[in-house]
């Protein structure tokens, strides 16, 4: 990775002025942007306390960890706010691959003068502990358990980090900042919905100053956030409607009547999709329907009438006219 050009924040921002969240107080930011700033999404909804809570984060130096369910943009938010701290931020996704040695690092053979020589490449953890970071560990709850420790050695208040390779003790940046995003809450795969997360050691949980929630927006927010994604739907009734079957399908999904639901991600595939073959229902089907259960189907279909007033082929009033149909009944 490139280095970074700035060394510390050397201005003041109004929460107010930039989040829009009634609040006095100002944060320390970049005057000058990095290469490893994100981009601005000026599309983004912010959700007033989980804002708060990163930016506590920031000017504070508190480890946060966002709660939520799938697709309700918890990454993108804290991503969000140092794009508009212009905070350098470095992203990593806890997959089954990564490992320790990618955390810490290891030696690599690289030529020298002609010859082959081994040289320590240190990770993206001591990397990050150096410069002026923000360091989201993406997905917590799916990290495996030697990976997890190397992340609790970062999590204490003074956050030293022992290279035992390199018998050096490295000393964090006075503006590295940690945070994570998670499924869970470090509970384990309890539903079946995120297969592949594990629980996580309770002292390490105990480490993280903050943890904040981010549920779904509220609806005028979505339909903002969908109708700036697809700027060509410019039908703000007919993106209502499509909300309102997510919401249904994310109250059944609470109630244990079905076992997926569409987020805002889902939602904006479908108008996108709707964009590409200019029918709702084909779209519908394409980008949510067919990833679900074919025995909640017909639950599902039966949002969808209500909503639209069309009758989807999965749905049981369709079966039931289609057996009369045949003779059958």
């Amino acid at each position: 990775m490139s280095d970074i050009t700035i060394d510390k924040p050397d201005i003041m921002l109004s929460v107010r002025d930039v989040f829009g969240i009634d609040s006095n107080l100002k944060v320390p930011a970049f005057s000058q942007r990095d290469s490893h700033v994100p981009d601005i999404d000026n599309a983004y909804q912010f959700n007033p306390e989980v804002t708060l809570a990163i930016l506590a984060g920031f000017f504070r130096d508190r480890r946060v960890m966002v709660q939520g369910l799938h697709g309700t943009g918890k990454s993108t938010h804290i991503e969000q706010v140092a794009a508009r701290l212009n905070w350098p931020c470095v992203r990593v996704n806890l997959d089954g691959h990564i490992s320790r040695l990618d955390l810490v690092g290891k030696d690599t053979i690289v030529l020298r003068d002609g010859k082959q020589i081994t040289q320590f490449q240190e990770g993206i953890v001591p990397w990050a502990l150096r410069r002026p970071t923000a360091l989201i560990f993406d997905e917590i709850d799916a990290g495996r358990p030697d990976v997890m420790f190397v992340i609790q050695r970062i999590l204490e208040r003074d956050g030293k980090f022992t290279l035992l390779d390199q018998n050096e003790v490295i000393e964090p940046h006075p503006q590295f900042r940690l945070f994570a995003t998670s499924n869970t809450v470090g509970l384990g795969n309890s539903n079946g919905l995120y297969h592949g997360t594990q629980m996580v050691n309770q002292a390490q949980m105990d480490r993280w100053n903050i943890v904040t929630t981010l549920n779904y927006l509220p609806t005028n927010d979505e339909v903002k956030i969908v109708m700036a994604r697809v700027p060509t739907l410019n039908d703000e009734q007919q993106v209502r409607s499509m909300i309102a079957v997510a919401d249904m399908t994310r109250s059944s999904f609470a109630a244990g009547d079905i076992s997926t639901l569409m987020s805002p991600r889902t939602v904006i595939s479908w108008a996108e999709n709707n964009e590409i073959f200019q029918d709702i229902a084909v779209a519908f089907r394409l980008s949510f329907l067919n990833k679900c259960d074919e025995a909640e189907r017909p639950i599902i279909a039966e949002f969808f009438q209500r909503c639209f007033d069309q009758e989807l082929t999965e749905s049981w009033a369709h079966q039931a006219a289609k057996v009369m149909a045949d003779g059958q009944l």
